[in-house]
């Protein structure tokens, strides 16, 4: 097959006649490069194999892209729903309520949703590459001002001044607006392609992956769905669950 074709061939001009398996979660030290590749061709050829990747996993039918873990009614590896809405209250150091919805209030959350959004930050599912729209229908590659909130609970999670054009067909930004409301969990969905997958604080919502190869000053790519979130354009403002406690 062609796509397959493509990505031994790309594989090779990577490492050498002897590729080995290489992931774009690897860091720019550790991947094994030719000298006599400048930085910025490393780059292109980073981003290609990871778009081969994904075309592989869109012809055999998988899950593609920056996610593909299984999802599961158990609930997201490294989140917990509040027991009840009598739990004490948890604020980052931002302002913003970050205590966990109850499965109730999550329930609830994820009623109104479209079944891609559900599909995603529910199961685990990733939208296709260079295809997704946020819940309220602003574009992957949207370049307007505003902030991004996660569609299921509403929690700020990016910035548009921290976004920017990673060539991968997913919304991609190189640091959260804090820390404190995203929970990064290791995932071995796929074998041999170890990655850390990127949830929502508040509602354990699946949002996509992060990978040691942004740009400065973090060096992070933080690849997120675009269906996991909701714009807020500058100007506007903030729906309630949006806006910080303090």
């Amino acid at each position: 097959m062609q796509v397959t074709r493509a990505t031994t061939s790309l594989s090779s001009r990577l490492h050498g006649s002897n590729p080995r398996v290489y992931h774009p979660s690897a860091s720019r030290s550790s991947v094994p490069h030719r000298g006599s590749l400048a930085p910025s061709t490393n780059r292109e050829l980073r981003l290609q194999c990871a778009a081969l990747f994904n075309l592989k996993q869109l012809f055999s039918g998988g899950k593609m892209g920056n996610s593909g873990s299984s999802g599961g009614s158990s609930g997201p590896s490294g989140w917990t729903p509040s027991s009840s809405t009598d739990v004490p209250r948890k604020v980052s150091k931002s302002g913003y309520d970050i205590t966990p919805l109850t499965a109730e209030e999550r329930g609830k959350a994820a009623e109104g949703l479209p079944r891609m959004a559900q599909y995603i930050t529910l199961e685990h599912g990733t939208e296709r590459a260079f295809t997704g729209s946020t819940v309220n229908g602003y574009s992957h590659d949207n370049k307007k001002r505003g902030v991004y909130v996660c569609a299921l609970g509403g929690l700020p999670l990016f910035h548009s001044d921290t976004k920017f054009n990673s060539g991968t067909g997913w919304p991609s930004f190189f640091a959260p607006i804090d820390p404190e409301h995203i929970i990064e969990v290791a995932d071995y969905s796929i074998p041999y392609m170890p990655r850390v997958e990127v949830l929502d604080r508040r509602s354990g919502a699946h949002l996509g992956h992060v990978f040691d190869d942004g740009p400065a000053p973090t060096g992070k790519r933080y690849c997120i769905n675009a269906a996991a979130l909701k714009f807020v354009p500058e100007g506007e403002e903030l729906p309630e669950e949006s806006k910080p406690k303090h």
